[in-house]
């Protein structure tokens, strides 16, 4: 076989032209949709910016981005606190402590779906078990309509997103708690450290690259919600608990909205984008490089 300079570029030219088709012609595509009035049906109608004047002037996308906000809120510090906590408490030399890593990771991979049926069940108003516990031992003779009130549908959301989503979080931290250095223990201990200065001054400090990663893989996750309002909520009561990736199906898939849709599709993205830039930018502030 003769050997050319070109030959690497057919190698890889299959996934240049699937990166291009099925990845870079869809974002260009969606992002010229944005200016245009298209309901799928007729030719789409340009309308500039039409769409982004129409978002930002509807309650409805205030309510909605101010839910984004609220979940993203409590989800990453939760899932970030219980990943850490998990990661320590499994990052202990005992029998069969494997068994528990895998417990403990088994909801990350579990169809949201089936999560949502258990959860479901979990918080429904009459039936569920969470309820009868209420009446049965706490006395409570009008426990909440969890998935059905406004004031609690976004956190039943949240607890159901943290649950799921700690496993994660916790095998990367577990990861980092593997690669500090068990001599900065042993010099501490020495020295008198109890375990509370232990992991304030060395295992905080030295899993700060790894809480940066995590922070920003948890924030993605956040902003990018759906399966859990789509499977528990549909959004509801009203909108409620309703997110932006809900919001954007809702607009595209069920009022056949594309334009509409596309034009919130990438003001989730500006928001992410200049989250994770502020991110960035302070990293250095609080972010530990030189570790060792």
């Amino acid at each position: 076989m003769h050997y050319s300079r070109i030959t690497p570029y057919l190698f890889i030219m299959p996934m240049i032209i699937g990166l291009i088709v099925f990845r870079f012609g869809p974002i260009l595509a969606s992002f010229l949709i944005s200016f245009t009035e298209w309901r799928g049906t007729v030719p789409p109608e340009f309308v500039g910016l039409g769409n982004y004047e129409e978002l930002l002037n509807s309650s409805i996308f205030w309510e909605v981005l101010i839910n984004t906000f609220e979940f993203a809120l409590m989800f990453v510090p939760l899932t970030m606190i219980l990943g850490l906590a998990l990661a320590l408490l499994v990052n202990q030399k005992l029998r069969g402590i494997a068994f528990f890593r895998g417990m403990y990771y088994l909801p990350a991979i579990t169809s949201m779906v089936a999560v949502a049926l258990v959860w479901n069940w979990i918080f429904t108003a009459r039936f569920g078990i969470l309820n009868h516990v209420l009446r049965t031992y706490f006395g409570v003779s009008s426990p909440p309509n969890w998935l059905a009130d406004s004031d609690t549908a976004l956190l039943v959301l949240v607890i159901v997103s943290v649950w799921k989503s700690a496993g994660l979080p916790m095998l990367i931290y577990l990861a980092g708690l593997k690669g500090i250095p068990s001599h900065l223990y042993e010099a501490a201990r020495i020295d008198g450290a109890n375990g509370w200065q232990q992991f304030r001054y060395i295992t905080l400090p030295m899993l700060t690259p790894i809480t940066f990663f995590v922070l920003i893989i948890t924030i993605f996750d956040a902003f990018g919600t759906f399966e859990v309002t789509f499977a528990m909520t549909g959004g509801g009561p009203l909108y409620s608990s309703s997110t932006l990736p809900f919001y954007i199906y809702q607009n595209a898939f069920n009022f056949f909205r594309y334009g509409f849709s596309s034009a919130l599709a990438y003001v989730l993205m500006l928001i992410v984008v200049i989250i994770t830039l502020i991110n960035f930018r302070y990293r250095d502030r609080w972010v530990q490089r030189d570790v060792y």
